[in-house]
């Protein structure tokens, strides 16, 4: 029965710091920020310009560089990432999505360092920073390294 009332007061605990979250500033910055992309129609344009774009560049990556479009929509994608990231409220959204991914990972670390130094903490917001993708393939295609 101890175990029980154990985890019962564990999950109580993980239901507060979870509305802790949805109530921070951080979480609050997201929601307006992401309100105002969705909102923008040049913005929403520019999402789905890309969007389309990479429908075509994920076939022809497919190929390679012997596909006849390759370099044509390689540019494209380019050109529209660009335009897209450039944009006020996109780029607004994406700086508030870095910050709750920082502050989420803040808060892993804290709850699991609480239980051991020694605990492995996934860090999904590794792959917003020079730390690499995370993946641990270590090919030479994405450029980390496997530990």
């Amino acid at each position: 029965m101890l175990a029980t009332m154990e985890i019962v007061d564990i999950l109580d605990e993980s239901e507060a710091l979870g509305q802790m979250v949805l109530e921070s500033d951080v979480m609050q910055d997201f929601n307006k920020a992401r309100a105002v992309m969705v909102q923008d129609d040049k913005a929403q344009e520019l999402i789905m310009r890309f969007n389309h774009i990479k429908e075509s560049y994920d076939e022809v990556e497919r190929f390679g560089r012997y596909h006849p479009d390759y370099s044509k929509i390689t540019k494209e994608i380019r050109v529209a990432k660009r335009e897209m990231d450039m944009h006020e409220t996109i780029a607004a959204y994406k700086m508030a999505e870095t910050n709750l991914q920082k502050f989420l990972d803040e808060i892993s670390q804290l709850v699991a360092f609480s239980v051991s130094d020694n605990v492995k903490v996934p860090m999904d917001g590794a792959a917003l920073t020079d730390g690499g993708c995370g993946c641990g393939s270590g090919s030479s295609g994405c450029g980390c390294k496997a530990s």
